[in-house]
């Protein structure tokens, strides 16, 4: 882990004890590549939100990722953050807004920078943080069609949960202070 991430984790509160040490161990998941791990970590980061964890997490993954794969990871970030809001409306709202065509470009969804599956793995992640239930498991179906296990889908999942909720407790320790 590179200096910034370590003294991130390390400045975490006490009541954050549990998020100190799952972030040490989720960045470490054997089940994944090291483009799935630390694209997965670039892109939650990306869809958490928060400037300081970010930069953390991105200079890391800069260190891991190829300039292809660091881009791919923003960009299954982006495209999430604009699927998630549409699709959760479509699910929510039901009637047959889900027979209309979106209208919405997502290119990069079907011819990825990086190897499809890997890209599909970060586009879970990122749904998994905006609570989006039809691209969950929709991106989870693709995973499971491209044969990446359950193993190598929770461990996304996981370092999506966690990157989520260290930048939930940095927000909140900024708007204490």
């Amino acid at each position: 882990m590179t200096t910034m991430l370590e003294e991130l984790r390390a400045g975490l509160p006490d009541h954050a004890r549990d998020l100190k040490l799952n972030l040490s161990s989720v960045l470490q998941q054997p089940e994944l590549s090291e483009q799935q791990l630390w694209g997965t970590a670039l892109a939650s980061a990306s869809a958490a939100r928060n400037a300081p964890l970010l930069q953390a997490v991105a200079a890391e993954a800069r260190s891991r990722l190829s300039p292809e794969a660091f881009r791919a990871a923003r960009t299954a970030a982006a495209l999430m953050g604009m699927n998630n809001v549409y699709y959760r409306f479509v699910h929510m709202a039901g009637g047959d807004y889900a027979d209309r065509p979106a209208r919405l470009r997502m290119n990069a969804l079907a011819r990825p920078e990086v190897d499809h599956a890997d890209f599909e793995l970060w586009s879970l992640a990122v749904s998994a943080i905006n609570g989006c239930e039809m691209c969950v498991r929709s991106h989870e179906k693709v995973l499971r069609e491209k044969g990446v296990g359950p193993d190598q889908i929770q461990a996304a999942v996981r370092i999506a949960a966690v990157i989520h909720a260290v930048a939930g407790v940095l927000d909140a320790e900024a708007a204490l202070a």
